[in-house]
């Protein structure tokens, strides 16, 4: 047996590694083909002292040595750690995730297949061992679903596109940002109903100086409430599309129309403030739009339907009215937007010098919804309300409306998957041309993942053949029963305990929130929580989500144990 190799090194000890306890160069003497030291690093540190532990489920068990796991030893760690999960799924309420998934007997056979969705969702291309015949069917649903014209024609401006999500609705929301950015920065359009080529030109240059009457019209700048999710922030910056307090600061920082002299917010802020329902402030929207769409700058607005923490529902409909009256009043409701690489703008004059005819009429404008449970559940609770089985569902936000460009969903939320998944959506007129045609794979590069999981439309097809519109609205008004009887148990608690929980619901929501309790619960519910500041006092709370899993022994499961000594802290 060749002699173990690796040595850690000068002052490094001999850390126990794996489940047989065993020092971590150790494992290398079982190799037959080590004939000297490999070309790896040691351990610095322990490993399982370093990261976050958690109790049921010990570290040191699922450590891969060099020579792998023993047959009782993987079965030992692979036994524990699904027992533990399938615990943690049944008795989780506090992630906006369904926990009712069956597609193990019907679909496990395709682990054994590679499915990979490469490219545009209508084109089949090279790789053909993908599920995108399964992935336009489900896109087909949601365009019907969404009110959008379908199916998706290259040749109808007005029909939808759009493709499914590898990640989820936060993917979502990074294409439709892009999506937006390009479309109002004066970038090429992949369709374009005019002759996008004939010029020669690829796109505007940057903004100049704000002083400049149209120097501003091809700067995007985005508007999203204080409840928006966290994936916003983030795509924003890895778009490098300026947020209207990067604009304020940068060139108006004591214009803040909101309150003149004091700093910029960083969002739009919501109805109530932190201790509101968490929807946009309408109001607060117009101003700050007013003020950039005056100055000439597109504008760019997220709007939440199913926000992250309160699930708030933002009134879409009257939101991007208001949107679009703003910006009719600032001429950015149409526009002409020149493909011209001598850098002719959006004025008519320059169209009536241009006789090459090289450019699209845009709106300077472009309003996103996210949708990640909202878009997947609310449709069925208005299906509900039409049946009579609930008294009232969410305002409209599909593509009803002309004044929506986007929406996204995840798949994982109300649907239900065993990962992240998701469906972004936009018409056909409004897609831009990719940052480069690829010809290997056979389909354009369309989408923002260049290989994408072919497996989740396959899960997602499964799902809606299975479950018919009366199934989901049946579902959608238990669920919306759930919340109400979790809200009042909650309330109940309070009344008995004798302590403010801060209990609230907000309108058409399926999630409650409360003051967050001791960590032994928050474990055991895998509760989510945030903390707040409502007039000056400091509010920890928690959430619990009533999706298709949560029954009502599993909320009493949850008071009951709220109900111990000790479950919150004192105050």
């Amino acid at each position: 047996m060749p002699e173990p190799h690796a040595d850690p090194g000068p002052g490094v000890p001999e850390i126990a590694f794996g489940p047989a306890d065993e020092p971590w160069r150790n494992s290398f003497g079982g190799l037959s083909l080590m004939s000297g030291p490999p070309d790896v690093t040691p351990p610095s540190s322990d490993p399982r002292r370093s990261y976050a532990s958690i109790p049921e489920i010990p570290y040191g068990q699922f450590q891969l040595p060099a020579s792998g796991l023993t047959e009782e030893q993987y079965a030992a760690a692979e036994n524990h750690f699904r027992s533990w999960l399938e615990q943690q799924c049944r008795v989780s309420v506090g992630f906006q995730v369904s926990g009712d998934l069956d597609y193990q007997q019907r679909l496990g056979p395709y682990l054994g297949l590679a499915l990979n969705n490469v490219g545009d969702p209508y084109q089949s291309g090279a790789y053909t061992h993908n599920s995108k015949i399964l992935e336009r069917a489900v896109l087909d649903y949601f365009a019907s679903l969404w009110n959008a014209r379908w199916p998706h024609r290259r040749d109808d401006p007005e029909s939808y596109w759009g493709y499914s999500l590898t990640m989820g609705a936060s993917e979502g929301n990074l294409y439709g940002l892009w999506n937006a950015r390009e479309y109002l920065s004066g970038q090429l359009m992949l369709h374009s109903g005019q002759d996008s080529w004939s010029s020669g030109g690829g796109r505007y240059g940057p903004a100049g100086d704000p002083a400049g009457p149209r120097s501003n019209s091809y700067h995007p700048v985005i508007f999203y409430s204080q409840d928006t999710h966290y994936s916003l922030t983030k795509a924003t910056r890895l778009l490098g599309v300026d947020t209207f307090q990067d604009v304020g600061r940068r060139w108006f920082p004591d214009e803040n129309p909101l309150a003149p002299g004091t700093p910029w917010p960083a969002e739009v802020p919501s109805l109530g403030g932190a201790d509101g329902d968490g929807t946009i402030d309408i109001d607060c929207l117009a101003v700050l739009v007013d003020f950039f769409a005056s100055r000439g700058f597109p504008i760019l607005v997220n709007l939440n339907y199913g926000s992250t923490f309160k699930g708030a529902y933002d009134d879409v409909e009257v939101a991007s009215r208001t949107v679009h009256e703003i910006c009719a009043k600032h001429g950015l409701d149409e526009r002409p937007v020149h493909h011209d690489h001598r850098g002719r703008h959006d004025d008519r004059a320059a169209e009536e010098q241009d006789g090459s005819g090289g450019f699209d009429l845009r709106t300077g404008y472009w309003v996103h919804v996210d949708g990640a449970l909202g878009a997947g559940y609310a449709p069925y609770l208005e299906m509900a309300r039409r049946a009579g089985l609930v008294a009232a569902a969410p305002p409209v936000f599909d593509f009803r409306l002309p004044t929506v460009h986007s929406i996204t969903a995840s798949g994982h939320k109300w649907m239900g998957a065993p990962w992240p998944c998701g469906i972004f959506m936009t018409r056909t007129g409004f897609q831009m041309v990719p940052p480069r045609e690829v010809e290997y794979t056979g389909s354009s590069d369309t989408t923002l993942a260049g290989s994408r999981n072919g497996f989740s439309p396959l899960l997602m097809w499964d799902y809606l053949a299975r479950h018919s519109y009366d199934d989901q609205a049946r579902w959608a008004a238990e669920c919306d029963r759930m919340a109400a009887y979790a809200e009042s148990s909650l309330r109940a608690l309070e009344t008995a305990l004798g302590l403010d929980l801060w209990v609230a619901r907000s309108p058409f929501s399926l999630t409650v929130r409360f003051r967050r309790p001791a960590p032994w619960i928050v474990q055991k519910y895998s509760l989510s929580y945030e903390t707040t500041h409502v007039r000056g006092q400091r509010r920890p709370c928690a959430h619990l989500f009533t999706m298709r899993h949560v029954t009502r022994d599993l909320v009493d499961a949850l008071v009951r144990d709220l109900r111990r000594v000790g479950a919150f802290a004192a105050g």
